[in-house]
Parts: structure tokens; C-alpha cells; sequence
């Protein structure tokens, strides 16, 4: 039996993070503390009232802590732990590092873009938002209001006449000086303001200049600015929430069926409602709502800007979270578990989205585990089959070859686990060399005990195509997989497909509305999907180098200069002769040669 009392005797009252592992070495949780002691000790006493924290405190064999200067500090570590050592009794939400936010650049003439990712310090940054179309909607609205550039800088350097942009009227030109670096920094200022949700100032503002304007008689530019204003006054209508006392908030629900749990955040930024987006966590069949809600707002918020309002409905540590929130934002964050009024009507709403978005997602699990006993039942399959692998070629004429192989597991497709095998060195079109080369470079892995091993393979083929399946699994020591070939039927229409299996030779077609089969039909397609996406971004990738590489004369070098100069490939294609020789190191002949050759 573990004897925790010389660790608990030697842990200091400060704030850190804590590893609880196992027998095996294995970290089970991760938790963190304002006082390593206190916490720690919490887990030892007799009457703990979870049975989930009872299991998790019988298997501790090992306990290590982790000092911090502060407990938001503390938070940060937990978090990281969590995502990099995923314990078995830690609620996992999926890792959102990559949320989309809207950027004004530092720039003189700053570009308003979308962004992913790591924050630079001289631009500005706006969200984050719950999808990458609320993103692409608000920077729409932003150029049909304040026609600010979206194009990249090697565009907008090299312009010498304004785009497309400037005439369907979503851009001021500022690459060709139609408008000063002042009237564009004061567009730029009212962009960022309506995205803090200051609209009423931008409309105060902007009907000030419309009536200096008119006074000086300058009625078109009078004319332009009350089009905004009166484009600001619809988004406004449409968008507002006026019933919140800051523009920035995020409203979060839970719901729980069936042992299954759901997150719905509702997010509001700059006073505009921008939608909502579900969670499903891992580890939570036997978890409360609490320690859910509490477990989202702990790995939700550490990436994130933090709302300075945060509406949830149930009686969570708010206090405790608050002051950890607010020391990691840099200014006071507010946690509101009791709504009342239209707080509490968006929460009822956060809470119908949840039940739905679970009910929904039940439904296809439920489905997919459906569909995997009846192709189970069709196929003659034993119960141990969950994990099955698929493998697909993809080509143009034997250019760009590419192999995919999806994975499903645990009654679903595991998109996180698909791979892709670029293929060279074989006779263009040679879909058995391609199929060998992708099967070898997996399986020889696995066979070494790098990755999990399937239960089931299907390939994309038909005898040919299974048959080299089948060699490569003996050359590698994996031929107890059952392989399955899945040709394809007459005219390659769906519900005609023929099953061969690897064991016997069997050839078997399923009834067309076989819930086996159109497992099975998923799965194929997934496949298909996978490889044709990644063909076609090879193809395009190959063409965009060779049609420049092919020409003498152009080295990196040039290549480089001229693709900066005129923004891309298209660019260069459009550029006339005496255009290209102005590019440094580009004689008069060689930009003939270049035009010639792109011609």
C-alpha cells in the first residue's frame, strides 16, 4: 500500500502543479494548487465523496510536484501537462491552440488579414473567434465599410495600378497613393474600434467628418461616409447584444446524457454575437458537472484572451478562477455562475445548443457503432475488429502520385491519425508499385512496434492491388491481418462494390442498403477524398516551380525576385517584356526568354 505521509510531510504551502502516477509509471493526473499541501493532503482523507477520485487515489504508487511563483503560473503548467501527458483521469478538451482571430497589421498602411497561430507584438489582434467563417464574414464587413487592403505585402509592393479590389469598391488603393497613410490610419482606427465593439463611437465619429464635408462641400465624400454609417447602422440592427454590460463574453453551458458530456460556448466579441461552438471531452464518462466545467475553463482559457465576463450556470470556484484568470489577462475577469435576466435567456439558449449537439452526436456514434456490427455480422468478422485502415492512390496520368490511408477507431473516423506517402521512384502510373511503397513504409513501422496495429486493412483495388497487399504483409511479419480488397463495381457506381478477402479468396457484394456496406462506402470515400486532396496539392505545388525552374537562365535567385515583385506565378504569367527586364538581374533577352517560355 502507498504511504503518502512522508511526501505530504515534506510538501511546502505554496502555489504548483502535482503528478499523481501509477504502478506503471504512468502520470494518471495532473492538478494544481494555490497550496501544495493543503491539496495534496485533500486526497488522503477518509471521506472522499467521488468514487471517480476514490479509483484514481488506489492506483497512486508515486506523487511529484512542481514549485510555481504564482497560481496562474501553476495553470499554465497544469495545462501543458495535461495536453502533453493526456492521464487517464483528466478531462481532456481538444487542444484549440489554432483559434482564428482578425489582425490589423503594424504596417504604414496596415492589411487587415485573417490569423492562426503565434501573435506578433506590433500587430493588432481581435477575437478569438469560434470558426474561420465568422472570421472571413467580419473581415467582409470590414471592406464593404472601411475598404481596408487584405492583399500580402509582395502584392501591395509591387502594384503600379489598383486591383479588382479598388473597383467592385472594397479597397482605398493606398498600394498607388489614392488615399494618404492619414486618411487610411483613420479608417484603420474606426475598423478596430467597431471590432471592440465601440460602434456607437465610430457612427458619432464618422457623422462629424460627413457633415465637415457637406460644409465644405465636398458632397461625394459626404456621400461615401454616410454609406458607411448607414452600413454600420444594419450590422448593428443584426448583430448587436445590447444586453451586456461589456462588449466581450463568452456565455458557456454543459450538458449531460448518458454518461456523455457536451460544452457549449456562446462567444460575443465587440458586442456582436459570432456564434457558438461545441466540446466533447474525453475522460469524463464518470465525471460531475463541476469538474467538467471547471476542467474546459482551466485548458480553454490559458491560450485564449480571456473574456472579461464569463456566464456559466452552475456553482463553480469562481472566485478562485477569477483571480486566476484576471493575474494571467492582465486586467479583472468576472465570472458569473447566478444570470439573471437576458444573461440567463443566453445561457437557456447555450444550454439548448449543448442537449442538441450531444443528442446529435449520440446519434452518429450510436449509427457508426450500428453500422460497424452489421458489416461485423456480413463479413463474418469477430468482435475484436474496431480498428480498420484504408489505403487509396492518386494520380494525373502517373504525375504527382500520392497515398492515403485513413484510420477508424473506437466507432469513428480518427482524422488525427491519417497519413499521406508521397511516392517517387517508380514507373509513372504503376499503382502496384505505389500501393507497395505506401504499405511498406507503414507496416514496416508497426511490425517494429511504431504505432498501433489494425485489425483490419482495406485496399482500394482489386486483385492486383490485394495481392501485392498480401506480399508486403508477409515480407513485413503482419500476415494475420486480415487484407480486404474493394474493387470497384460496373461504371464504378456505389452499393456495387465487391468485397475479396485476403484469407480465402472469397468475393462477397452486400445488399445495397447494408448498414455494413456503407460503412464500408465511408470508409472507402474517406480514403479517396484524402489522397485526391493531397494529389492535387502536390500537382499545383509541382507545376507552380517547374513552370519558372523549366526555363534557362532563372535560377533561385531570379525566381525569388521575380515572384516578390509581381506577387506569384499569375502575376509574372500577366507581366509584359519591358515589365520583366525590370526586375534586377533580368536582362532584355532573358525576359523574353521568360515570356516566351510562361506563353
Amino acid at each position: 500500500m502507498f504511504n503518502p505521509k512522508p511526501i505530504l510531510k515534506s510538501l511546502p504551502n505554496l502555489p504548483g502543479v502535482y503528478r499523481m502516477m501509477n504502478a506503471e509509471d504512468a502520470v494518471i493526473y495532473v492538478g494544481k494548487a494555490k497550496d501544495l499541501k493543503k491539496r495534496v493532503s485533500s486526497y488522503f482523507n477518509k471521506n472522499i465523496p467521488s468514487p471517480r477520485t476514490r479509483m484514481m487515489v488506489s492506483q497512486i504508487v508515486k506523487i511529484e510536484t512542481t514549485v510555481t511563483r504564482s497560481e496562474a503560473e501553476a495553470l499554465l503548467l497544469e495545462n501543458n501537462l495535461i495536453k502533453g501527458l493526456s492521464p487517464r483521469y483528466n478531462i481532456l478538451f481538444r487542444d484549440d491552440k489554432s483559434y482564428p482571430y482578425i489582425t490589423l497589421t503594424g504596417d504604414t498602411f496596415p492589411r487587415l488579414a485573417f490569423h492562426r497561430g503565434a501573435q506578433k507584438k506590433h500587430n493588432q489582434y481581435f477575437g478569438p473567434f469560434p470558426n474561420a467563417v465568422a472570421v472571413r464574414e467580419s473581415i467582409q464587413l470590414l471592406q464593404k465599410v472601411f475598404k481596408l487592403r487584405t492583399c500580402e505585402d509582395s502584392v501591395f509592393q509591387n502594384r503600379s495600378r489598383p486591383c479588382l479590389q479598388y473597383q467592385i469598391e472594397r479597397c482605398t488603393a493606398p498600394c498607388v497613393n489614392y488615399i494618404s497613410a492619414e486618411e487610411y490610419a483613420i479608417d484603420v482606427h474606426h475598423a478596430a474600434m467597431f471590432l471592440e465593439g465601440k460602434t456607437s463611437e465610430v457612427l458619432n465619429a464618422l457623422g462629424e467628418q460627413m457633415n465637415a464635408a457637406a460644409e465644405k462641400q465636398e458632397y461625394e465624400m459626404a456621400a461615401v461616409l454616410r454609406d458607411r454609417m448607414q452600413a454600420l447602422r444594419q450590422v448593428q440592427a443584426k448583430q448587436f447584444v445590447s444586453d451586456f454590460s461589456v462588449n466581450d463574453a463568452d456565455v458557456i453551458a454543459l450538458s449531460i446524457n448518458n454518461g456523455g458530456h457536451c460544452i457549449n460556448l456562446v462567444m460575443i466579441r465587440g458586442g456582436r454575437h459570432l456564434g457558438d461552438k461545441s466540446y466533447f471531452p474525453k475522460n469524463s464518462a464518470d465525471a460531475d458537472a463541476i469538474e467538467t466545467l471547471e476542467a474546459f475553463i482551466s485548458q480553454h482559457y490559458v491560450a485564449q484572451n480571456t473574456p472579461p465576463l464569463i456566464v456559466c450556470g452552475l456553482e463553480i470556484d469562481a472566485a478562485n478562477f477569477e483571480q486566476t484568470l484576471s493575474d494571467q489577462a492582465g486586467r479583472k475577469v468576472k465570472i458569473q455562475t447566478r444570470p439573471i435576466g437576458d444573461k440567463r435567456v443566453w445561457l437557456n439558449m447555450a444550454e439548448k445548443n449543448a442537449e442538441l449537439a450531444l443528442a446529435q452526436m449520440q446519434q452518429t456514434s450510436s449509427n457508426q457503432a450500428a453500422r460497424l456490427l452489421a458489416l461485423r455480422d456480413a463479413l463474418h468478422l469477430p468482435d475484436s475488429i474496431e480498428r480498420m485502415e484504408c489505403f487509396d492512390i492518386s494520380h494525373t496520368m502517373g504525375e504527382a502520385t500520392v497515398a492515403s490511408c485513413v484510420v477508424f477507431d473506437k466507432g469513428d473516423m480518427q482524422n488525427s491519425e491519417y497519413r499521406r506517402y508521397n511516392i517517387s521512384g517508380i514507373t509513372p502510373g504503376d499503382d502496384y508499385a505505389a500501393m507497395r511503397d505506401a504499405l511498406t513504409r507503414r507496416y514496416r513501422k508497426v511490425a517494429a512496434g511504431e504505432g498501433k496495429r489494425p485489425d483490419m486493412v482495406f485496399i482500394d483495388g482489386g486483385k492486383g492491388q490485394l495481392g501485392v497487399a498480401m506480399e508486403v504483409m508477409r515480407e513485413v511479419g503482419l500476415d494475420d491481418i486480415l487484407l480486404v480488397g474493394i474493387a470497384k463495381g460496373e461504371e464504378r457506381k456505389p452499393g456495387l462494390e465487391t468485397m475479396i478477402f485476403s484469407d480465402t479468396g472469397e468475393m462477397l457484394n452486400l445488399p445495397t442498403d447494408n448498414a455494413g456496406l456503407h460503412l464500408l462506402q465511408q470508409i472507402r470515400d474517406e480514403a479517396h477524398r484524402f489522397a485526391i486532396t493531397g494529389h492535387r496539392a502536390k500537382r499545383g505545388k509541382a507545376r507552380l516551380k517547374s513552370s519558372l525552374e523549366d526555363i534557362d537562365g532563372v535560377g533561385a535567385k531570379r525566381r525569388k525576385a521575380l515572384l516578390t515583385r509581381f506577387g506569384g506565378l499569375e502575376g509574372v504569367k500577366n507581366a509584359s517584356i519591358d515589365e520583366l527586364a525590370q526586375v534586377d538581374g533580368i536582362s532584355q533577352s532573358l525576359a523574353k526568354t521568360i515570356y516566351d517560355g510562361l506563353h
